[in-house]
């Protein structure tokens, strides 16, 4: 997505067939090319893994999208492919935990349509099946849900955030400031529900717990939209509580100089080999279930207090090291075969929001995941060309499509000259996955990308390879 202020590159173009001159962005917020909210992200085994409610599939969460999970090694590129339980499809799946291992099994919990279920796998990828009565996540009454919309003492139950200390007892927290013990066969909740008392009242989800040097967080939104926000207290005690609240208790909040607005329902993780921290969480985006997963480093005080997040376009950038290849668009042109025009974002709660949306090609080659090329609705041929300047050694090309949990067919294809095009990659299938990835072993100027199906749109299309030598004279 694109907003109306310069995210620290150049661009020239006006219309769908002009040439434009992009440089790289160093933002690296948002951190997934698609959009997602409520993001749980977790490091198990040197992957990161981010799980969340996958939005873009309508004005409300009646039509969220279906259940996958995102990983990646660096934290930098992000992939994901088919779906954590393929059943969930058509059902109303959202705002999961994390996944949790005990005893050689990972522990989920969703919220699936109205209430929440435990799911269980022999893998944090899936696929997951629910405990104590179905195997998919299809027909959930066949399933007993350990938490339902209308949740005890007042509480709601969606949101789930689960919590192992380090004696090996589980917690589970979920919206309205519940809290419970979980039984060891971490889907029976204590019958001893806490509702937690917090500093600030109103309605409040998208809970968070977690531990730092002997100190227990705990996490908890207020309002919402434009103006959503973290308040958080602390424990030296037990993760339930009694829990102190410091005068300067607001963790995010949106910063409107910087044009960040509504950070909300999110994780916080940390660096297993470090003591850094960071906090995801969900950005405003362009209103409804169209939001984006934001990643920033979350620094304390030494008295272990919580300082207020510092928003930023810039992000966290890579967490590991991966091998690095060459991109050959960094100065690369391109063209589509339309364009979609431009979205004025329709303020919900603050009238002071100023935000729109461009759709134009060279969204897709400006290394930003905030931002897309989108064709226009009523073209049935949707395509785009990258002209890299010269004839140059392509050996991969990513295609980060838009809506990828809906899966996409497309044609690759290459060319010299502009006139004469090779095939040399794509398939005619429909896959759900992103990104579709062609190794290839060709020397070619330009790049066509066609899309068969699906939704006719790229968040990033990147092109690796081997630029020509330089001549020493």
């Amino acid at each position: 997505m694109r907003l109306n202020f310069l995210f620290g590159f150049l661009m020239f173009a006006t219309t769908a067939t002009s040439q434009v001159f992009v440089t790289a962005t160093t933002s690296k917020n948002p951190v997934i090319p698609d959009l997602l909210a409520d993001p749980s992200i977790v490091n198990i085994g040197g992957m990161y893994y981010c799980y969340g409610t996958t939005d873009g599939y309508g004005a409300g969460l009646a039509r969220s999208g279906p259940p996958v999970v995102w990983k990646s090694a660096d934290f930098v590129n992000w992939s994901f492919d088919g779906f954590l339980q393929p059943s969930a499809v058509g059902q109303k799946y959202w705002a999961p935990s994390k996944p949790v291992a005990i005893n050689g099994k990972y522990y989920f919990y969703p919220t699936i349509n109205e209430s929440i279920y435990a799911a269980v796998a022999d893998a944090p990828t899936g696929p997951f099946k629910l405990v104590n009565g179905s195997d998919t996540f299809l027909g959930t009454t066949a399933a007993k849900p350990i938490l339902t919309i209308n949740g005890p003492r007042g509480t709601k139950g969606i949101d789930a955030e689960v919590f192992i200390d380090d004696n090996g007892d589980a917690y589970l927290y979920w919206a309205q400031r519940g809290a419970a013990n979980l039984k060891p066969d971490m889907y029976t909740i204590d019958t001893a529900i806490t509702v937690i008392e917090t500093k600030r009242s109103g309605y409040s989800e998208g809970p968070i717990m977690f531990k730092r040097k002997g100190i227990y967080y705990y996490c908890y939104t207020l309002d919402g939209h434009e103006q959503y926000k973290y308040a958080y207290g602390f424990s030296k005690v037990s993760p339930l509580g009694p829990f102190t609240y410091p005068e300067n208790d607001i963790i995010t909040q949106t910063d409107k100089r910087r044009k960040i607005y509504g950070p909300g329902h999110g994780s916080v993780f940390s660096d297993p080999l470090t003591d850094n921290y960071y906090f995801a969480y969900l950005e405003f985006g362009n209103g409804g279930t169209n939001r984006q997963v934001w990643v920033d480093k979350l620094e304390f005080n030494d008295d272990g207090t919580i300082k207020p997040l510092a928003l930023t376009h810039r992000g966290v950038g890579r967490l590991a090291q991966t091998r690095a290849e060459l991109s050959l668009v960094d100065s690369a042109t391109i063209t589509a075969s339309s364009v979609r025009q431009d979205l004025i974002v329709k303020p919900v709660k603050d009238p002071e929001l100023n935000r729109s949306e461009n759709y134009r090609p060279v969204n897709a080659i400006d290394a930003s995941n905030r931002t897309r090329w989108l064709a226009d609705t009523s073209d049935r041929n949707p395509w785009v060309i990258v002209d890299l300047g010269s004839i140059k050694k392509v050996t991969r090309v990513e295609a980060y499509f838009s809506k990828p949990t809906a899966g996409h067919a497309y044609q690759l294809a290459s060319s010299t000259d502009g006139s004469l095009w090779t095939a040399c990659g794509g398939h005619a299938d429909t896959r759900v996955q992103s990104p579709h990835v062609d190794s290839v072993a060709l020397k070619a100027r330009y790049l066509k990308l066609s899309i068969l199906q699906g939704e006719a749109g790229l968040w990033e299309f990147n092109i690796f390879g081997v630029r020509p030598a330089l001549q020493v004279r």
